[in-house]
């Protein structure tokens, strides 16, 4: 009964993020001043970019029904969300009921995140999220699942190139799902089933778009779609190169800003670490994974890449919810499919397993609509999402602002 009451619950905050989604999307687009619907206008009519695949897909759309560009996009991201949001349902709904799976799935920096710093909402590493939750919950041949893999690796680095940093990640729940236990010919297959992926993005690297291409793009957007090619899309511009991603941050790193992200990783990636941490692969001697009596440290050494995700770009508590999401939707994929084992009795001797209902209801609370990052590195933690959420809506409705 516990566990059917606790899916309810799951069931129901979907659905309300979901139409919360809906909602801000919406009057997003009638203002239109932020990057998620700048980035969605990075195309390839200057030449081939980085993230330029989507935007080219609604252009041509947009051309073929006489649509409003941005409308298009919103139906895309509209569609995108709901597939997001069905996909995320379909993960957790049989999990078992226990307070710290609940603090993973609730945590201000997995789902609820977009909504509380509705700049995040709908970017282009929903597509990611959606095609990687396509790749790992549907049991399917083995030869279906490396044609999958392949066209994962592939357009999800054509949509959001920076997922490169997250494939050693991915190469791990690769190794353990598929129980590679020595290096053969099946983990050589891994390797080149997520080359297409690696490879291009090389290429994105080594081959930014010119100025003169940049105002061929611009120009389309501005004459034909009477569009600014603003913000993300503007960036093109002025932060082509990765050398000059790296630039852009530099001067703006302090102890403040470290010590803050410190605690923001440490305090919402807890109970996911928990989790990890109590958490036995099945598989014994899985190759790499031999020496690791747990599942924490492996995984810790996998997302370090992301490491040069923070050192290139400043949208700091984007880049912790999405790393936060992939790890989550990895490690709930392995618990699902009876390839680690949780243990429940070390799980329980845990602090928080010692307050009592009333007092845990509270820290529940507190903990996971208490506060949330902002976007950007330079920005302070955002207090009471639970509270500024509703009222973002009542102000929204009543007087057309925020």
């Amino acid at each position: 009964m516990k566990k059917k009451i606790n899916n309810q619950y799951i069931l129901f905050y979907l659905i309300a993020l979901l139409f919360l989604s809906y909602f801000f999307l919406y009057f997003k687009h009638q203002v239109g001043n932020d990057s998620t619907i700048s980035e969605w206008l990075i195309n390839y009519e200057g030449g081939f970019t980085r993230r330029g695949f989507i935007g080219q897909i609604a252009i041509i759309l947009s051309r073929l029904f006489d649509s409003d560009l941005r409308w298009t996009i919103f139906l895309f991201q509209s569609f995108f969300c709901t597939a997001y949001f069905s996909l995320l349902w379909y993960l957790l709904r049989d999990l078992k009921n226990n307070r710290i799976i609940n603090l993973s799935i609730f945590t201000p920096i997995f789902i609820l995140y977009p909504i509380a710093e509705i700049e995040v909402l709908a970017r282009k590493e929903i597509i990611v999220f959606t095609l990687f939750l396509i790749y790992i919950l549907f049991p399917l041949s083995h030869w279906f699942k490396n044609i999958l893999l392949i066209l994962f690796s592939f357009f999800s680095v054509l949509i959001w190139e920076p997922i490169l940093f997250f494939f050693p990640l991915i190469f791990l729940y690769l190794i353990i799902e598929n129980k590679i236990d020595k290096v053969d010919f099946k983990l050589v297959k891994l390797i080149l089933l997520m080359s297409p992926g690696v490879l291009l993005a090389l290429y994105i690297i080594t081959n930014p778009l010119s100025d003169n291409q940049w105002e061929v793009m611009a120009s389309v957007l501005n004459n034909e779609f009477d569009e600014r090619c603003y913000m993300s899309c503007g960036l093109l511009n002025s932060k082509s190169t990765l050398i000059q991603q790296f630039q852009g941050n530099a001067g703006k790193y302090s102890f403040e800003v470290i010590f803050r992200y410190s605690l923001i990783i440490i305090i919402g990636f807890y109970p996911l670490a928990l989790l990890l941490k109590n958490s036995v692969i099945k598989s014994k001697n899985l190759v790499i994974l031999r020496n690791f009596k747990n599942l924490l440290t492996p995984s810790c050494i996998a997302i370090f890449p992301v490491i040069l995700l923070f050192a290139m770009g400043y949208d700091w508590g984007r880049w912790v919810n999405i790393s936060y999401v992939i790890l989550a939707l990895i490690f709930f994929t392995l618990l699902n499919n009876n390839k680690i084992a949780l243990n429940i009795n070390s799980l329980k001797k845990n602090f928080l397993y010692k307050l009592k209902g009333k007092v845990f209801a509270i820290f529940f609370l507190i903990f996971c609509f208490g506060w949330n990052p902002k976007t950007v590195m330079l920005g302070d933690v955002a207090s009471f999402p639970g509270y500024r959420i509703p009222v973002k809506i009542i102000n929204k409705v009543f007087t057309g602002e925020y």
